[in-house]
C-alpha cells in the first residue's frame, strides 16, 4: 500500500499594499465628512425645521 506520489507545493507569499500613512489621511478624510454632515444636520433641525 506504499505509492509514490508526486505532490507539486506551491509556496505563495502575501505582502500588505496598505501603507499607514495612507490609511491614516483616509481616516481623517472621512471623520472630517461625518463632521461636517453633523454640523449641516444640527442646522437645519435647529434654525430652519422650527420655522416651518
Amino acid at each position: 500500500m506504499n505509492e509514490n506520489k508526486d505532490i507539486n507545493i506551491e509556496k505563495k507569499n502575501v505582502t500588505r499594499n496598505e501603507q499607514p500613512g495612507l490609511v491614516g489621511s483616509t481616516f481623517i478624510k472621512y471623520s472630517a465628512y461625518i463632521i461636517i454632515l453633523l454640523i449641516i444636520l444640527y442646522f437645519v433641525i435647529t434654525y430652519i425645521l422650527p420655522r416651518l
